[in-house]
């Protein structure tokens, strides 16, 4: 296991966060210039890419509550950046880099995607026909979340 130090945890987690932000607001303007009333079919049947607004948390979930979804997300954000200088690990580190990018990249579209206060809609592109619509910051959440669990448990 990599270890580092406070500084360089922090330093890597936000240059982590800072690449998951622009990947993820680089996709999200090409989708909302290219793809509203035109979806690209990749796979018949089974993925497209299409745009999709969602108000809500994931999966649609608490739909209208964006505010409150919003507010989760800054104190996660700061709660993650707070904690970055007390992880070890370089794959710790990563993972927290990832969720954090994450967060303040679907935060930035309720921040300025809506006409009130973090009302506005996260953009969600990646459809897989079984599995409702997802964006870059939702899969680098998920890989996030999943890598600080097997570092938590599998990789002592």
């Amino acid at each position: 296991m990599l270890r580092s130090t406070p500084l360089r945890s922090r330093r890597l987690a936000l240059t982590v966060a800072a690449a998951v932000i622009v990947v993820d607001q680089l996709t999200k303007w090409w989708v909302v210039a290219t793809l509203p009333g035109k979806p690209v079919v990749l796979v018949d049947g089974f993925l497209q890419l299409r745009f999709v607004s969602n108000s809500g948390a994931a999966f649609s979930l608490l739909d209208g509550f964006g505010s409150v979804i919003g507010l989760v997300a800054i104190a996660a954000a700061v709660f993650i950046f707070v904690v970055a200088v007390r992880v070890n690990s370089t794959g710790e580190t990563v993972a927290l880099g990832l969720v954090l990018g994450g967060a303040i990249g679907n935060l930035a579209d309720r921040a300025f995607r809506g006409d009130g206060f973090l009302d506005g809609g996260v953009v969600d592109f990646v459809d897989f026909s079984f599995f409702p619509a997802f964006n870059a910051a939702d899969s680098a959440i998920t890989i996030g979340a999943v890598l600080a669990l097997w570092f938590a448990f599998v990789d002592r």
